[in-house]
């Protein structure tokens, strides 16, 4: 996590997602983080997720069902958004940044610094 003041709840809201693959919302952290920080906010949460997003630690993925859904996985990946139940999968290419990082240069970009690539169906359990 890069950030200049260190924050307990925002280390324990960086660390949650870093431990879990599912592509959670501020409420869910929220949830999750409550019984250990009695005094911990909603906004605190919405807050610390902006902080860590604009430092490039986490990244929102999706709004799904009305909630912003969250990363801390850095690495170059899509995803998979469920219209039947909303869960959120990591979706891996081999040298997918390079292969679409090439075809927008083909296609007059200067440069490009990232992209989100976003499937949306149903999955296995729906």
């Amino acid at each position: 996590m890069r950030t200049q003041n260190y924050s307990r709840k925002r280390q324990a809201i960086y660390e949650l997602l870093l431990s879990t693959d599912s592509h959670p919302s501020a409420e869910w952290i929220y949830n999750s983080l409550k019984q250990r920080y009695p005094d911990l906010s909603l906004g605190t949460v919405y807050r610390n997720l902006k902080l860590l997003e604009s430092n490039g630690s986490v990244k929102s993925v999706a709004v799904v069902e009305g909630c912003e859904r969250y990363d801390a996985r850095m690495s170059p990946h899509s995803h998979f958004v469920c219209r039947g139940c909303g869960r959120v999968l990591d979706v891996f290419f081999p040298e997918e940044l390079d292969d679409f990082a090439q075809r927008a240069m083909i296609n007059g970009a200067k440069s490009v610094e990232s992209f989100n690539l976003i499937f949306y169906g149903k999955c296995s359990e729906c």
